[in-house]
């Protein structure tokens, strides 16, 4: 049996695992994302996020031990594909979770700080209640940097930029469409040219842990207005994130700082949810983003697998 809270964060989904996976080794969050390939953990997260569990665009984690006592949970993010370095919207969810499951003694009239490890570093996901309530969080991001503008790629010139991955952004008019659903098929495919051509480029490179090297996602964006922007997140092989994805969120910040915004951007999905980002400090090792959002609890789940199920772990279409 294994027991999982899931949320949305934004329409995107958050699948917690809680209960029947063995500790995963490792001296650090970052060292357990390694042995998390292991067959006996990595079957597991192809039991829930495969089809017939899950979908070709599920995300979830596993909780396991931070790298110091100041931090009340570590995180290995999961995806169809295998393992991310960061996730904002999972982060949110996380914050929603530790105060609604009482992991955390929370103020129910004000802010709570979730403090968490994840494989890019520690994050805050800071819990607004009110009258006993969660009404907001804000993940406070790890210092998130530009690593490269302009480069070329798919045919389209890119911006890469660091926010706990590697994003690579455009705007969807340079490759002729726009964040609409109706363009989603062509977004994806445009996404998996960009990634394909970025694989090695030395742009892609983490300046310090080669571990965090490599294009994550791709971000197309509309711009709406001043200070707001429309964007879609293909992440891995093809993945659609249905929030306005925390950490692209991050790595957009970085680059519209370095044109010279200071304000708050109110950053939109494709299926219209709402973040809200700024950056909140300037570090030696880059700015500081926050970014507001909710997430909400969708179920409780025990998934077993019968041992003579000849689909076992499942599939996926895509």
């Amino acid at each position: 049996m294994i027991s999982t809270v899931d949320y949305h964060t934004g329409g995107e989904p958050f699948r917690i695992v809680t209960g029947g996976v063995g500790e995963i080794p490792g001296a650090s969050v970052l060292d357990r994302r390694t042995n998390a390939s292991r067959p006996e953990f990595d079957r597991v997260r192809r039991l829930l996020c495969h089809e017939p569990r899950g979908h070709a665009d599920m995300y979830g984690c596993f909780l396991v031990p931070p790298n110091s006592p100041d931090a009340l949970l570590g995180v290995l993010f999961w995806h169809k594909d295998g393992y991310s370095t960061a996730c904002g919207h999972g982060t949110i969810a996380l914050g929603v979770h530790a105060v609604q499951e009482g992991l955390v003694q929370a103020d129910p009239d004000g802010l709570t700080d979730v403090v968490v490890d994840v494989p890019s570093g520690r994050v805050t996901a800071r819990v607004r209640c009110s009258g006993g309530r969660v009404e907001s969080v804000t993940f406070r991001s790890v210092p998130s940097f530009v690593l490269a503008r302009s480069v070329k790629a798919g045919g389209v010139e890119v911006d890469l930029s660091y926010g706990g991955a590697i994003y690579a952004s455009l705007p969807a008019s340079s490759a002729g469409l726009s964040v609409t659903p109706s363009d989603l098929p062509e977004l994806i495919a445009a996404a998996r040219r960009i990634k394909a051509e970025l694989a090695g480029h030395p742009a892609t490179e983490h300046p310090h842990d080669p571990r965090l090297s490599g294009v994550y996602g791709v971000i197309f964006y509309d711009e709406l207005g001043p200070a707001r922007q429309r964007n879609v997140t293909v992440f891995a092989d093809g993945e659609v994130d249905r929030s306005p994805c925390g950490s692209g969120t991050a790595a957009r910040l970085a680059v519209l700082h370095e044109d010279g915004f200071t304000g708050t951007l109110t950053h939109e999905s494709i299926v219209g949810s709402v973040f809200s980002g700024r950056i909140a400090d300037i570090t030696p090792e880059g700015v500081i983003p926050e970014i507001e959002g909710m997430a909400y609890r969708t179920g409780r789940h025990l998934f077993e697998l019968d041992p003579a199920d000849p689909i076992g772990t499942g599939f996926t279409l895509r």
